[in-house]
This record gives C-alpha cells, structure tokens and sequence, in this order.
C-alpha cells in the first residue's frame, strides 16, 4: 500500500513562509523571544509545562517535541501544580521572564482556572494554552467537551475569560499570528500584565498555514520605564512637601521595577519610614533603619503605629488590598492624603489617591528631584527608630527557642532563620502562601534581599508553597529554596515534590502539621465561632486519618524526616543543607498560638442574629471596629 510522506515541518512555503502546523508556529515564535538580563539577551520563556492528553498531544505534543533542546518542556503532575509553578518562576524572575502551560481539553485545562486568578490577582504573567474543541464540529461532541444548550460555541475554556488578561480562541491556523503578538504584549505590559488564555481548538493545533518567515523574526522585549505626568507630578511632589508624618508603603510594584535602590535613596534622602506589603516584602532590607517592616493586619507595631499616624501615605507599587490598609480603618489621620505611585491607573486612583502613573523606579527618582531638600524631619525619624527597636524585642520574644512540646509557628520560624537564612546561607529565598503562615512570616521573617520573600498572599491560594517553590528554584537554582507549609496545604497539592526529584530542583520544605486549618480555626473562634470542621478533631468523623507526612514524602523520593522538637528541627535542616534531592522536614505545632505583638483589625463580618452569646458578643465588637473605617 503506498503512503504519503509526511510534510516536515520546516518545508518551504510560498516565497518568504514557512509551512507549519499552526502548534508548529506557536512553539517556533516561543522561542524567538528574548529579554535582556544583566546584560546578555535571553530566551523570555524560561519553558513550557505540559500534561498531554487528547486536546493537545498530537498537536502541541509533537510541536514542542520538535523544539525540546532549545525551550525545554516540563513534565508536571497536576495542571494547577504546573500553573503555579510557572507563576512562581515569573514572581521569582520579577516578571522578566516567564513560562507557558499547556493541557488538554476539558478537566486538564479547568484545572488551570485557580491559576489563572491567582496570576491576575497578583498581576503576573503566564501563557496558558490549553487544548479546546474540534472548530469543524464535525465529531461533536468529543470527549471530555460540554454542551451548553443555548450556545454552540461554548467550552469549558470560557472560564478562562474573567480570570485573564487576554483571551482568544483559535480557530483558524492564522490566527495565531495576532493573537501571539497581543498575548506578547500583555505579558510584557506592566500595567496590563496578567495571565494571557489562547484555547487551541485540536484540530487546527495540527493544520498547516505558509506563515510568514517576518512573524518568527527574533524580537527583544525590554521592561517599558513609564515617566510621570508633569501635572501629577506637581500634585504629587506639592502633596509629600507639607507632610509632617508621612509614611511610604512598598508594594510588589517596587520588586517588579526593580526599584529597591531608588526607594532607599528617596527614604534616605527625605527621611521617611517605609513599611511592606506581603508581594512589597524584601523590597528593602529588614535590618534597614527605616525598613518599619510588615503593615496592616500582619503588620508590624511599628510600622501600624506610623500608619496610625501618617498625614501622608506614598503607595508605591500597591494595590491596596485590605489587609494592607486594615479594612481601611488603620489610617487615623483625619488630614490623611495618599499619592498612588503605580503603572496602573486603576489602582494609582483608588480611594480618592493623588494619582502618579509611572514606573516605581523613574518615578522615585522624578520625584526626590521635585522635593529637593524636604526631609520629614528628625522627630519622626527618631520614633520611627523607636518604635522599630521595641518591634524588634517583641519579635525576638516571639522567635526565642525553646523546649515546648508542640511550638507556634513563630518558634518554628526563628529555628529555620537561625539556621538556614540568608545570614547563615549567603542566598536563601522563603516560599508560603496560604493559612496562619504568611501572617506570622510577614511580621517575623527578616529578608536581606529583594525577592528572597517569595509569598503568594493576594489570592492566597493553599496548595501554591511546594508548586510554587519549585517555580522558584528553576527561576534561581542556585538560591536554597525554603518552602514552610502547614498541613492542610500540602494535602491539597503535593504531588510537585516528584516533579521537584525528576527535574532535580531541590527544595528544603518545612511541613508544620497542627492537624487541621488552625488559621480559620482561629479566626472562627475570634468572631465568636465554635470550634467545627476546621481542627481534625473537631469533624465530623468516624475515625481521625492518622497521616506520616514523612512517609509520604519518602514514597514520592524525597529525603524525609519526622523532628520532636525545635532542638531537632535545626539539627536536621543544618544536616540537609548538603542534599542534592527535595528535602521534607515535619514538625507537630499548636494551632492555637499566634504572635500578639503587632497586627490590626480584619473586616471579618460576624452574623447579626445568633443563639449563641459568643456570636453576639463578637457582633457587638465588629460594629464598633466598622466605625473606624475610612468610606471612600
């Protein structure tokens, strides 16, 4: 029986194309673009993800095979696993770089939708192409495809629309031209940047298209360094010249910039505090005398009271999300004017803001140069100074070692810092996410470097920390990546550690089990809650799952240990520095110690009506608090 050859996948085209699959084209432009960090030009996508199935293995399955030595492609366990994971590269490359995922139809790609918000919450870029349905219909309905009864074109993929930045649906092989170029230039946009969906309908994925040999041209993307407005620059700089108190929040906006030696320079010079936000942490150095540490609801005390009392708040790179304002009612100051430093606009106005859209780092500097000599004075630079030592003691207290039988995070925080942090490593960056973690880390954990406070806390999704924390290693492998993750995280996604093993990316994680979701219990207790459903033993159960984290771990390949006490943990984390495999180190914690010292007021809405005396004691509570917030 006589075959046709197949059409390789380089044959020319009509003069000046190329014939490819349209997965072909997609794969080739991937690898065309380029950034340039620290001098040398190279590829902006550090790889792609993928878990094949039906809706892209033969179309983008073959393409990416085509072009493995020159953007690798990353065999990952679970679609949101890989989603973040890419994320996490991207917050790791502070969005120089970044990755691209692919899945197939139906349930592989639904899985990404998390992802997808996450990264939109947190502004950052991914390229999700998930595999979508046949665009001819002819074999209608396919396998795992929806029917909506009153839409023909819908797939599960247009779940993807509220969640992305940018959409498309391809379904026509030239398509891609367009669509790829706009995708490039939201996820280069810092105003704009987010996650970007192209749904790959199967079967054009493996038709061929003569695209143009201009299209696959090697382009370079460099981070657009956005200058102020004259007038809100005069706003702005006249605004900041009459404070008396103010106060500078740094946002992730300062990290993405890349804007840390700007704003210690605009600090220095005019002599005002700086506090952090979770993504704005590392922005400055902790030990930095006017770094106040952590704001709003995991804020610091020092930084909270500045707040309290600031005539003046410079949001720079923030979005000012509750916990960072405290449901807006930290801010006391009745004369308060906030100036919104921001490449969005949408949030450089938010709360009547004195808007400045700009680049963190050109607008700082625009900006000292407006102020010339102005200095917030020496009086609020030495209660500043102050208030940040008394911060410091309650900390320490906080951190202490001891020989408790189950500690606090806190504890367990201060023996992976005495052990393996930057001060004791020289380069060590500090993955958590979701649950009691991130607040006790944003007010204790003390990061030296920008970006080696890697939290995702915007969307705080549980099951990010180990996804994410080998996002980071293959963004920084020579950093020691630190992943702290509670127990309830870690069962709802753990099965990156094998991913972690095959890629050989080692992670150090840290895996605090406190049986249950102590953080809600906590808070279900403090709007006066019974304590239901969130410890295990508070269930309803039949018998309660008797879990050897390190087990588990083990079976997955990693080096395991199971420590008794705060004495073992360090000795075990000093003893795995070495490990070349992800190391996973369980520790049993109280659920119910948090840090006192520092924080703020949380709008958590309590029942009005209630049986229950506990109820309406915290009712009454909450509607005193709401009188302090700030409407508007």
């Amino acid at each position: 029986m006589n075959q046709q050859a197949p059409i390789a996948s380089d044959d020319a085209g009509k003069a000046g194309t190329v014939r490819l699959t349209m997965a072909q084209a997609v794969a080739r432009f991937l690898t065309r673009q380029m950034t340039v960090i620290d001098g040398e030009t190279v590829p902006i996508f550090g790889g792609v993800f993928a878990i094949f199935g039906h809706g892209n293995v033969a179309g983008m399955g073959e393409a990416l095979h085509g072009i493995k030595d020159t953007l690798p492609t990353y065999r990952a366990q679970n679609e949101q696993g890989m989603a973040n994971a890419a994320i996490a590269f991207a917050k790791a490359s502070f969005r120089r770089r970044f990755m691209a995922c692919t899945t197939s139809i139906g349930p592989g790609a639904l899985n990404m939708v998390t992802s997808a918000a996450l990264a939109h919450v947190n502004r950052l870029p991914v390229l999700l192409l998930p595999g979508d349905v046949f665009a001819n219909r002819r074999p209608d309905p396919v396998l795992q495809q929806i029917e909506d009864f009153g839409d023909g074109s819908m797939t599960v993929n247009d779940c993807f629309r509220p969640v992305s930045r940018y959409f498309d649906r391809i379904t026509r092989p030239e398509q891609i031209i367009p669509a790829l170029r706009r995708a490039m230039q939201v996820l280069t946009d810092p105003a704009d940047c987010g996650p970007v969906t192209l749904a790959l309908c199967q079967d054009v994925q493996a038709e061929a298209y003569d695209y143009p040999e201009s299209f696959f041209a090697e382009k370079v993307w460099l981070p657009r360094r956005l200058r102020p407005d004259p007038q809100e620059r005069l706003a702005a700089s006249t605004a900041i010249a009459a404070a008396k108190t103010p106060v500078i929040i740094a946002g992730g906006g300062v990290l993405y910039s890349e804007a840390s030696a700007a704003l210690a320079a605009f600090a220095e010079k005019h002599g005002i505090p700086v506090v952090e936000t979770q993504a704005g942490k590392s922005a400055l150095p902790d030990s930095h005398p006017l770094n106040m540490g952590s704001v709003g609801v995991t804020g610091t005390s020092a930084a909270n009271t500045l707040a309290e009392e600031a005539d003046l708040v410079l949001a720079v790179g923030t979005r000012l999300q509750d916990f960072t304002t405290g449901s807006w009612a930290l801010f006391k100051n009745e004369g308060l004017k906030i100036v919104g430093l921001n490449v969005q606009s949408f949030d450089a106005a938010k709360h009547e803001s004195l808007p400045l859209v700009c680049d963190a780092a050109t607008g700082l500097a625009e900006l000292s140069a407006d102020l010339g000599a102005y200095h917030a004075g020496s009086a609020w630079g030495e209660k500043a100074g102050r208030l940040k030592t008394e911060w410091q003691l309650a900390a320490d207290a906080a951190l202490a070692a001891t020989n408790v039988a189950l500690p606090s995070d806190a504890q367990v925080i201060g023996a992976v810092m005495r052990t393996r942090s930057s001060d004791t490593t020289g380069d060590t960056t500090l993955v958590c996410a979701a649950g009691g973690l991130p607040g006790e880390l944003h007010k204790l954990w003390r990061a030296e470097k920008p970006g080696s406070y890697h939290m995702e806390y915007g969307f705080s999704t549980m099951g990010y920390e180990i996804a994410g924390g080998l996002g980071v290693k293959l963004a920084k492998p020579s950093s020691d990546v630190i992943v702290m993750v509670g127990d309830g995280s870690y069962m709802m996604l753990n099965a990156e550690i094998a991913s972690s093993i095959m890629l050989g990316a080692k992670l150090t994680i840290v895996l605090l089990d406190n049986a249950g979701y102590g953080c809600i219990n906590r808070l279900q207790m403090a709007t006066g809650g019974a304590n239901f459903n969130n410890l295990l033993a508070d269930t309803h159960h039949v018998e309660l799952p008797r879990i050897d984290f390190a087990a588990h771990a083990a079976a997955m390949g990693a080096v395991s240990r199971k420590v008794a006490s705060l004495a073992e943990l360090e000795t075990a984390l000093a003893e795995t520095a070495g490990e070349t495999r992800t190391t996973v180190i369980v520790i049993d914690t109280d659920p119910l110690i948090t840090t006192d010292a520092g924080g703020h007021w949380w709008d958590v809405a309590v029942p009005e009506v209630s049986k229950r005396d506990a109820v309406g004691e915290a009712r009454r509570a909450y509607e005193r608090a709401l009188a302090a917030q700030r409407v508007g």
